[in-house]
């Protein structure tokens, strides 16, 4: 027999966006149905932000015992159990698995079917449901919120070697002896920080240069930071074939070719993290009229497809691909589908943040985006962390602060390195959606000694050149006079 249902909201996909809607939508009066094939969470907290965070925290409490020695205390190389370091992430995805478990969405009155949804035309989905049984769901409106996975390179010779990616590195309970990590954006970078800090020799190879969305100035700090850390990075190098090698061809070989000439690389391990594929191919969404390409579902501006009864969120959707972007989509979502508002996306103030030591974090446009956009108009401002004195008492100096400003001074965009940048981005990003004038950030009180004085500190050199100007002078010598 096949169950039969008819929601108000038939959301599929129970990963951070997914979870968003179906909560709010619930709570908010709607029936709701959620659909999930996997484990709840979806990539966020099962192979994705969570333990990649969980596993940065592992690695960083390492790098202070061995960095210590600057500050008088003496310490040698730290003993790492890396089985240990894997129990700890794992028991970290376990204390926040019951926020998105299937006992509290039903709580909070949502229907939850785990199984496999497929369109069967433009107003039904089918459920093959993991118990073996069926459901026919007939909602209002759908939101497809299925995510991405990993991108697997076409490399020749990948397919005959072992390999990691996010989906299946944070399982690895032995510590790599060499990880060769291919592609240096976000992910790839994090992970190869992580596992030198916790005693593996890394390599990234990447094909232009590591983090190419990000400011290039800024991305050379971090670059220097890791290459003193041990972290070998070859860029602008493309990977011709990939082999077994190593003892008893246990490991990997990646023949690589640049402008350097033939270089062959020998690992222990290899990590693919070479960019997302959303999970598009197993909706059958030509039957429900829903267009889509390699890069994701075709939405409009309020996340709409092209089946008026049908939206797409998150990573699906083929917009920016992080956890926060997918809740904000939620909350469009909810607006559009439940209040017929005419809600939109709004990048203009989008931060993200790359989660190595130090961060690199962004929140608008970078200077090069900037000045395609505005040209001349633009004008940068900044600040050393080497004049902070909360980062001299730390002995971390090596971070920057940059922000973009138009011709009336109002912020278009800000790029930090330095430790906790994504805690230190916020205001700039709220300078950007209020549409703010640095005045207003140069004008703040900021708590001494922070990290977060370089804020008003880069907002008020803004204002440096006129306000200790001859003008100036001859103003305050007048008044003066005056008196």
């Amino acid at each position: 027999m096949v169950r039969s249902l008819q929601p108000d909201l038939c959301v599929i996909g129970a990963g951070s966006a997914g979870l968003s809607v179906a909560a709010g939508a619930s709570q908010m009066g709607a029936s709701t149905v959620l659909i999930e094939k996997g484990a709840m969470g979806g990539d966020c907290l099962n192979t994705g932000c969570v333990p990649s965070k969980a596993l940065l925290a592992a690695a960083h409490h390492a790098e202070a015992w061995r960095a210590s020695a600057p500050f008088g205390i003496e310490t040698a190389e730290p003993p790492v159990d890396f089985a240990a370091v894997n129990a700890h992430v794992h028991g970290v995805i376990g204390a926040i698995a019951p926020h998105d478990s299937v006992e509290r969405f039903e709580g909070l009155g949502v229907t939850v079917l785990s199984g496999h949804a497929r369109f069967a035309d433009a107003r039904t989905v089918h459920v093959a449901l993991n118990d073996g049984s069926e459901a026919r769901v007939t909602p209002r409106r759908f939101v497809i919120a299925t995510g991405s996975r990993a991108a697997i390179p076409p490399v020749p010779g990948i397919g005959d070697v072992p390999l990691f990616t996010n989906e299946t590195i944070f399982e690895n309970r032995t510590r790599p002896d060499h990880l060769v990590v291919l592609g240096g954006g976000p992910i790839g970078l994090e992970m190869a920080q992580a596992h030198r800090r916790l005693g593996s020799r890394v390599t990234v190879v990447e094909r232009f240069r590591i983090l190419p969305r990000d400011d290039a100035d800024l991305v050379a700090v971090l670059r220097e930071r890791l290459a003193a850390e041990g972290v070998a990075i070859v860029e602008d190098a493309s990977v011709s074939r990939i082999e077994p090698g190593g003892a008893d061809d246990a490991g990997v070989r990646l023949v690589l070719v640049g402008d350097g000439g033939k270089r062959v690389i020998e690992g222990s391990h290899l990590l693919i993290a070479a960019g997302r594929s959303p999970n598009v191919d197993v909706l059958d969404l030509e039957r429900a009229g829903i267009a889509y390409d390699r890069g994701g579902i075709q939405v409009d501006g309020g996340l709409r497809t092209t089946n008026r009864r049908a939206y797409a969120i998150g990573d699906v959707a083929g917009g920016p691909q992080f956890t926060h972007v997918a809740g904000y989509h939620a909350s469009v979502v909810v607006k559009n589908a439940l209040f017929r508002l005419p809600a939109k996306v709004d990048y203009r103030a989008l931060p993200w943040v790359t989660y190595t030591d130090p961060e690199l974090a962004q929140v608008g446009l970078t200077e090069a985006a900037a000045r395609e956009r505005f040209g001349d108009g633009v004008r940068t401002v900044g600040w050393s962390f080497a004049e902070n004195d909360r980062a001299q008492a730390e002995r971390r100096t090596e971070g920057r602060i940059k922000a973009m400003l138009d011709r009336k001074g109002r912020v278009l965009g800000a790029s930090i390195v330095s430790p906790s940048a994504g805690e230190l981005v916020l205001p700039w990003g709220l300078a950007i959606h209020k549409r703010l004038k640095i005045g207003d950030l140069a004008t703040l009180i900021a708590p001494y000694p922070t990290f977060s004085e370089v804020t008003k500190r880069a907002a008020g050199s803004y204002f440096t050149d006129r306000l200790f100007s001859d003008g100036t002078r001859r103003i305050v010598r007048l008044l003066a006079r005056l008196g």
